[in-house]
């Protein structure tokens, strides 16, 4: 009997052994708070304003380190502080950058009196609102210059979409991250 080592197993009611649980717990809250605040955070979309990119009730993941390091350009999908202050976190599509032009003719959206090419709107057309929100004076009119240290966003479902034609160009400090894929449904997984 010499021969044989035996494996004790510690007790798990010990002291060192809730104290290993506690500090793992502790140290996964606190991994996942730091990803949150700084990498990357989950959203689901509430409304229908980006269709057909991403669905109602998609779950998408935004990343924040790009932002870090270059400001969002035309194309990007981008989530952001609602400008009326509401707390609420938008998502939509970056159309034009500060100091650009952006105007709206016959239904098509020209930036600096180029034609852009919108596959993702279907076909819908890219009209001025009537009204405005909370932050804003009177109407957004065309053409329409981004300001300094702004983008101009539009949602892809241009016939029903609240968007810089109704809140304005946003400010770059109201954004939250960068739209990397949609996870969940399944059917809908995706980069975007």
């Amino acid at each position: 009997m010499d021969d044989f080592d035996f494996d004790y197993i510690e007790d798990v009611r010990s002291p060192s052994a809730w104290f290993e649980l506690l500090a793992t717990i502790v140290m996964a809250l606190a991994m996942a708070l730091i990803i949150r605040l700084f990498i990357a955070e989950t959203y689901a979309v509430p409304s229908g304003s980006m269709l057909e990119t991403i669905q109602l009730g998609d779950r998408l993941v935004g990343e924040k380190v790009t932002l870090k390091w270059r400001d969002p350009v035309p194309g990007d999908i981008v989530t952001f502080e609602d400008p009326d202050g509401s707390g609420v976190t938008i998502i939509k599509r970056v159309i034009a950058t500060e100091g650009q032009v952006v105007d709206l003719q016959d239904g098509y959206v020209l930036v600096d009196g180029m034609l852009l090419n919108e596959p993702y709107v279907l076909g819908k057309p890219s009209y001025p609102l009537n009204g405005h929100s909370d932050n804003l004076e009177e109407n957004v009119t065309f053409p329409y210059t981004v300001p300094a240290g702004c983008i101009w966003v539009m949602g892809d479902n241009r016939t029903n979409s609240l968007d810089s034609r109704y809140f304005g160009a946003i400010p770059l400090s109201s954004v939250t991250s960068k739209a990397l894929f949609i996870f969940w449904p399944p059917e809908d997984a995706c980069l975007l």
